[in-house]
Parts: structure tokens; C-alpha cells; sequence
């Protein structure tokens, strides 16, 4: 309470920090993060050389040497939502405090494959407020491999790209016992964060487990005005046991227990009393399989979301509301690789079966009016079956990976309530429908003397998601208009080009990214004049539907330079647009945008200087709710330093988020709602070896 209350002390007094000026050392840099910029790499069966693959980028949250992990994050104990922002690829659409929605490509959840190692979910929220990044931690997970486009096509069919979330997991180091307690203070929205884990490893057995709490009192945004409805309370809980059967047999189990309540959302007209998630899964590796192949995985899971709406908190609501939302999804896959001459193959069989249903139950104010009540997802169930392959040739000269995936999608309505409703707008409905959906890709990777080249082209499709397709009224505060689905939607399918450059010299490494997609039957809301309103003030009805075509790209630009062993600079400027076939801009492109950090980090003792910003959002389009946001630059300081008890390890950091106090809002942020104001913070965290 001590620290809590000097920390909130410091933010009243600091008010006007700009003696810490031009901390921007950095205008002799220029832009980026500190992630690391990866690829997956395999060993070459014939030469022994290393062939590189697949990923993106991958965030690395934590690692069992959590003392030096640590050092490398601004903010060891930050929500996932802010380690996914600070990424390269991703952006975050912000609706409050808690559960960002992730953007990959300019592309948001719909197009993309999000898993958690590997296991398909999906949120029960029609509103997107639960995001499969908002049922886990960064306390159980070890990294996140991000990959766009069709090099996400591992995950499942997808348009804009996959994001894996991956659970932490000792995988039978001889660790014996071991363990951490973690603490943490935020001034700004007077967060508390408390969190452990507790692990035993060895080369026949691991089991780790690991809780963490997190509650947060309303932020403050930069003028200083406090922004109601922004709290929240979340919890986490989860373990992961292995058992080796023999050293080529492994069984494997994870579990997590996720549970979020009074969220609030102060860009949305309603709140969340409750978000829960169970997720489990057991897995089978064996080293050897049948003839040569080899590296089999299967893997059996389950999850089972509940996520519960209301407005009772609200003042003076013209009619209250209940929204619960129920997803349910069972699901498997099964790998193995096969190592012949040059060629590499990956052959994977997946599926899973989801189970999504959503309601409504309005309360007029009047007590003699009766309740209505609606289904918004009418229970619709999903069965998919896919069949993904990959095979990395290596050339002469440098790598070419193939890749393909072919699926089969069956919708099927189970409510007869809600099919009979949606029948109202589509009387020659079917029940259900049956969709083939397909991918095919190619990739190549060459190293020029000094320059790392890599270049691809591929194609994929999608089908519409529950919401697009069987929708029923859902409102969207955003552009203010109620939505209805549309189950006669043709896939969305997208054309994909892709480039990437990377200079590495001495000192200093320069990389060009850039890729383009031309979506074919692009999904979007659409006005109908002809429809009626449900949600009271809602301007319109919009249904979603096929656009002839939209393109989108994006290039970036990054730097990396090693000043000294001790300090590191690294920077990252990017371009977007997205268009349609009449030339209106789509919502949520990204302006320009910029951002750069300069890194110490000398034995136990560390620090952090960043900056990040963007220019005026000028490509906006009033008809999707967009208005300018204005330019913005903002700070961010951070200190660390590593100290030993009794052959234990105990880390603090302090910093400061936001230093000049800015007062700002992105392009995603929701209804143009502000950002945080200046935030102190500090964490502690101490590791039992």
C-alpha cells in the first residue's frame, strides 16, 4: 500500500514533466521494437544446413531464465493486449481498458486463424469484446508466432494471416524445483497485479503451474479526465504436465481457467459482468512414426466460453439489456514431417466443431410493456475439416516452400427460433450449408552476398464468419447501425503478393516488408433503406454483403543498430491503404506510423527509451463511422535492475508510460476514445531457484 500510494502521489506532482526533454534521442533514429524478428527454422536432412521456413515475427513473453527474459521488456508484467501492440505486424482495436481485438494485415479477427497452441477458438461475444488474446496471460505463455497471409494457412483457413499464442512449458529440462512470485503497481488507473507460478521438471516428468490476478480503478486519459466505465478485475489460472513414456513417446496435458468480471467497455453502450473460458487439451508425441515420417503430434482439445453483457451499471439506459454468449469447440489435429532428399513435408489433418450461440432480452422501462427477447447467433453449429501441406525444397541457391490447404465447412442453424427469424429476411433459407474452402502458396528465400531476399505469392479463401452470416440484429455503436447476416454470402477470396529485403551489415541491419492483397468478394455492412431499426437511436440497417473487390497493402520499413554491447537502437516506419472497387476507404487502415526505442542493457542493470506515434488519419470513411484522428507522438521511459538473495533472483522495474502526459486517440480506438494519460508503474518480480 506504501508503494501504491507514493506512486499515486508522484503522478499528482509530475504534471508537467517536459524538463525530461527531448528524451528523443532517438530523432537520430528513426523507428522500430525491440521484438524479435524471426523465422522457424529446420535442419536440412542430407546437407545439415539450416532451411528457413515460416514465421513472421515472434514475441517472446517469458522463458524459464524469466531474470533475463525480463530485461528485455519494457514492462515485464503489462497485459498481452499491450506486448501484441508493441509488435511490428499487429495493431489493437481498442473498446476500453481490457480485451483489445488484434489486427494483422489491416485485417481484424474474422480473416485471421487465432489459436493457443495450436487449438481453434472462438469468442462468444457478438461484439467482439472477447477476443481469444483476452483468455490467456502473459504469466503462461512463452511466445507468439505471427504469420500473415497464407504462411498462417497451418492454423486453418484464413485471408489476412494466423496468430498462435503459445503456452509456457518446462518440456523435461532438469529444472527439479522452481518457481516465481510476481508483483506489480500501475498510478495512472491504480492497477494491482499479483501473480506466481510453481514448477517441477525433470527428464521423465514436468508440471507447471501458474495463477495470476489483475484488478484496475477507472484511467485517466491526458487532459486528466477520468474515463468512467474503464476498470476491470481478470484472473488466470493454468497447468501443464508432460510425461515421457519412453524417450521417444511423450503425453502431454494443458488446462487453462480464465475468468474476467465487471469489465467495462467506455466505448461501447454496455458492459461485461462476466467472461469465462475452460480450455484443455492432451497431445501425443512420438519421435518416429510410420515408415519416414517423423515428429508426430496429435493433438485432442475442448473449450468452452461464456461471456455475459449487460447495462445495469449504466445510467439512465432507454430500455436495459441482457446479451449472453455461449461458444462451445472440440477439436484435433494430427502432424507429421517427411524428410526426403531436399524436400521437407509437413502433412497435417485438422478439425474442430464450434457450437455459437447468442441472445438478447430487452426490459422496457414500463413495467406493464412486456420483455423482449431475440437470438442474435441463432445456436449455429460449425463443422470444418481440413487438410494442410507444406514441402521446403531446398535449391542451389536458396529455398522454396510450397504450401495448400483444402477444407470442408458445414453450417447447420439448430435453433429453429432463429432460423425461422432469419427466415424473415431469407424465406428460402436452407438449414444447412455445406462450403469448400482452399489455399495454395509459394514462398521463396535466397541470401545475395549481403542481402536476405524473400518473396511470395498466394491465394486463399474464407468463408463469412457466424456473425456475417447469421447475424440477427447485432449492434455496431461504431457507425451506429444494427446488422443482419446474410447465409447466401459468397467466400471471401484474396489474391497475395509479398516481398521482404533485409541488409545486414556490421552494425547496423535495414529491412523492407511489403505485401498486397486484392480480396475478391470482399465482406462488408451495406445500408438497406428498406429495413427498420431494433436498437433504439441506431441510425439504419446495415446487411452484410459482397463487395466486387478491395485492396489492401502495406509497406514498412525498419532498422536495427548496435551502438555499443550495451546499447541497441531499433526503429520501424510503416504505410498503409486499403480500398474497394469504388474507391472508398475501408475502416481501420492504419495512417502512417512510426516508432523507435533505444536499449541498455548492461549485466543487472537495464533501461528502455521509446517512442511511438503516428500521422493525421486522412483515408478515413465517415460511411463506416470513421472521422480524422489527429497526429501524435508519445514517450515512454523504463529502468531495471536485477539483485540476488540467498542465490535467488529479484528483478525491479520501474518507468513511466506516456511522460509528456499526451493526450491522444488512434485510428483503432473506438469511437475515438483517449488513450491513457501519463502512467507511473513498477514491478517486482522474484524467482526461487
Amino acid at each position: 500500500m506504501k508503494i501504491k500510494n507514493r506512486l499515486g502521489s508522484l503522478y499528482r506532482m509530475v504534471k508537467n514533466p517536459k524538463q525530461l526533454i527531448f528524451v528523443t534521442i532517438f530523432l537520430c533514429l528513426t523507428l522500430v521494437q525491440h521484438q524479435v524478428n524471426a523465422q522457424e527454422y529446420q535442419v536440412d536432412p542430407v546437407t545439415k544446413s539450416i532451411l528457413p521456413v515460416n514465421l513472421e515475427e515472434v514475441i517472446l513473453i517469458s522463458s524459464y531464465k524469466w531474470s533475463l527474459e525480463h530485461i528485455s521488456h519494457q514492462k515485464p508484467l503489462s497485459t498481452l493486449d499491450a506486448y501484441l501492440e508493441s509488435s511490428k505486424k499487429l495493431s489493437m482495436i481498442k473498446r476500453g481498458a481490457y480485451a483489445w481485438e488484434p489486427v494483422l494485415n489491416d485485417m481484424s479477427s474474422e480473416r485471421l486463424a487465432i489459436t493457443i497452441d495450436g487449438m481453434r477458438i472462438f469468442g462468444a461475444c457478438t461484439d467482439k469484446m472477447d477476443p481469444i488474446t483476452s483468455y490467456v496471460d502473459v504469466s503462461n505463455l512463452s511466445d507468439v508466432h505471427i504469420a500473415g497471409g497464407q504462411e498462417g494457412a497451418v492454423q486453418g483457413s484464413t485471408i489476412g494471416g494466423a496468430i498462435d499464442l503459445r503456452l509456457e512449458k518446462s518440456n523435461f529440462k532438469p529444472l527439479d524445483w522452481n518457481g516465481s512470485v510476481e508483483t506489480g503497481i500501475e498510478a495512472n488507473n491504480m492497477a494491482q497485479i499479483f501473480g506466481g507460478e510453481l514448477n517441477y521438471s525433470n527428464e521423465q516428468f514436468y508440471l507447471d503451474t501458474d495463477v495470476i490476478y489483475r484488478k484496475a480503478e477507472n484511467y485517466v486519459d491526458g487532459n486528466g479526465q477520468e474515463i468512467a466505465f474503464s476498470q476491470f478485475e481478470k484472473y488466470n489460472l493454468s497447468a501443464n504436465v508432460g510425461y515421457k513414456v519412453t524417450d521417444e513417446q511423450k503425453l502431454l496435458a494443458s488446462f487453462i481457467f480464465d475468468e474476467a468480471r465487471d469489465v467495462g467497455y467506455p466505448a461501447l453502450p454496455m458492459d461485461v459482468s462476466l467472461a469465462r473460458a475452460f480450455i484443455g487439451s492432451v497431445s501425443w508425441i512420438q519421435t518416429d512414426f510410420i515408415g519416414k515420417f517423423e515428429q508426430w503430434e496429435t493433438k485432442l482439445y475442448a473449450n468452452s466460453i461464456t461471456h455475459i453483457m449487460d447495462d445495469s451499471q449504466r445510467p439512465d439506459v432507454p430500455i436495459r439489456m441482457d446479451m449472453p454468449g455461449w461458444s462451445d469447440t472440440y477439436g484435433y489435429y494430427s502432424q507429421a514431417r517427411l524428410n526426403l532428399d531436399n524436400h521437407n513435408f509437413l502433412v497435417k489433418l485438422d478439425g474442430f466443431y464450434n457450437r455459437s450461440l447468442a441472445e438478447m432480452t430487452m426490459y422496457p422501462n414500463d413495467p406493464n410493456q412486456q420483455e423482449m427477447f431475440m437470438l442474435t447467433w441463432p445456436d449455429v453449429r460449425t463443422l470444418n475439416t481440413g487438410l494442410y501441406a507444406e514441402d521446403g525444397i531446398k535449391l542451389k541457391k536458396g529455398t522454396l516452400k510450397l504450401t495448400t490447404r483444402v477444407a470442408v465447412q458445414g453450417f447447420n442453424v439448430a435453433d429453429s427460433f432463429g432460423l425461422n427469424s432469419l427466415r424473415i429476411f431469407y424465406p428460402e433459407m436452407e438449414q444447412r450449408q455445406t462450403r469448400f474452402l482452399k489455399s495454395i502458396g509459394a514462398k521463396y528465400l535466397q541470401n545475395f552476398n549481403t542481402v536476405e531476399f524473400s518473396g511470395g505469392v498466394s491465394y486463399g479463401d474464407r468463408a463469412p464468419s457466424v456473425s456475417e452470416g447469421f447475424g440477427f440484429y447485432l449492434f455496431n455503436s461504431f457507425d451506429n447501425h444494427d446488422y443482419i447476416g446474410d447465409p447466401d454470402l459468397k467466400n471471401e477470396k484474396a489474391l497475395e503478393a509479398k516481398l521482404k529485403l533485409s541488409l545486414p551489415l556490421e552494425k547496423i541491419t535495414f529491412g523492407v516488408d511489403a505485401n498486397y492483397f486484392h480480396t475478391m468478394d470482399y465482406i462488408i455492412g451495406e445500408v438497406n433503406p428498406d429495413l427498420s431499426v431494433m436498437t433504439i437511436g441506431a441510425e439504419g440497417v446495415k446487411v452484410y454483403r459482397n463487395l466486387e473487390y478491395a485492396t489492401l497493402y502495406n509497406v514498412a520499413l525498419d532498422a536495427d543498430y548496435k551502438i555499443s554491447p550495451s546499447f541497441r537502437c531499433t526503429g520501424l516506419v510503416s504505410y498503409h491503404r486499403g480500398t474497394d472497387q469504388d474507391n472508398r476507404n475501408l475502416p481501420f487502415i492504419s495512417p502512417l506510423s512510426y516508432s523507435g526505442q533505444l536499449l541498455y542493457n548492461s549485466g543487472k542493470l537495464s533501461g528502455t527509451l521509446s517512442m511511438r506515434g503516428a500521422a493525421d488519419q486522412t483515408n478515413f470513411n465517415p460511411e463506416f463511422g470513421e472521422d480524422r484522428t489527429d497526429a501524435y507522438t508519445v514517450f515512454s521511459l523504463s529502468f531495471g535492475k536485477t539483485f540476488s538473495i540467498n542465490k535467488d533472483d529479484v528483478y525491479v522495474k520501474a518507468g513511466v508510460e506516456n511522460v509528456f502526459d499526451t493526450f491522444y486517440s488512434t485510428y483503432t480506438d473506438w469511437n475515438n476514445i483517449p488513450r491513457m494519460g501519463r502512467n507511473f508503474y513498477m514491478t517486482v518480480s522474484y524467482a526461487i531457484n
